[in-house]
């Protein structure tokens, strides 16, 4: 017997968090966390997940959207930093709170394929070395980068900051920027704080190649839960 895999099947929950939801209205951001922990039914604490859709077409260098930004209440998430340096900045990176650090060493483990972190950060001197990994480092968003502000002398500043709530974010080929802004357990004044900061700094990040209408929609979500269309206008 076949199967159609393409389209599972609804479940009872999510079909009863779906009918909380006006999906004809465009919902003011406080509207839309309250509407959005109403309709929440999965076990676990969820993240809640914003969704622009942006007017422009990565494919072109001139239309990229591409950033970092820190949270104010942070993501909820533990998040493992590596740090690839030479010796002397090594008792810096433990300092830091970072959770793997090393050379050479821990560039060969990437070689293996083990890789247990969610962030890397490097210094400029080792970039080179790093170069050996960056086809398996760069499929994944962990290359560290200058812009994204993970290839630094400073890593004190910069394990801190990816410890304590910054996140990237970056345009999909389809013009979709998809980012986790919190848990939903955290108070609505915080979700708002957190969605806020987030859709600012992609507003601030808006390519000189972008034509016509910079941001063409603008959703919220929970992890597993349905999605909430946003009114640009309650959040910028």
């Amino acid at each position: 017997m076949k199967v159609d895999i393409r389209k599972p099947a609804k479940t009872k929950n999510l079909r009863a968090a779906r009918s909380k939801i006006d999906h004809h209205k465009h919902y003011d951001l406080p509207s839309a966390i309250t509407a959005i922990k109403d309709s929440a039914f999965v076990k676990f604490d969820p993240s809640l997940e914003i969704v622009m859709k942006l007017g422009v077409d990565p494919r072109h260098s001139d239309q990229m959207v591409r950033g970092i930004t820190s949270l104010p209440a942070g993501t909820g998430k533990t998040v493992r930093v590596a740090v690839i340096c030479k010796e002397e900045k090594e008792s810096e990176a433990k300092a830091a709170g970072a959770d793997l650090v090393g050379g050479t060493d821990l560039i060969d483990e990437i070689k293996a394929g083990k890789i247990n972190f969610d962030v890397c950060i490097t210094t400029p001197d080792m970039m080179v070395a790093i170069g050996q990994v960056a086809r398996v480092l760069g499929p994944k968003g962990l290359m560290p980068n200058p812009k994204l502000g993970t290839v630094t002398q400073d890593i004190t500043t910069a394990v801190k900051n990816a410890k304590g709530g910054q996140v990237e974010f970056r345009v999909e080929k389809a013009g979709i920027i998809h980012v986790g802004v919190g848990k939903l357990s955290f108070s609505a004044d915080d979700l708002s704080s957190n969605v806020k900061t987030l859709v600012s700094a992609v507003l601030k990040a808006k390519p000189s190649g972008a034509k016509g209408a910079y941001v063409k929609g603008l959703y919220l979500s929970s992890t597993m839960g349905p999605s909430v269309k946003l009114d640009l206008a309650s959040v910028a």
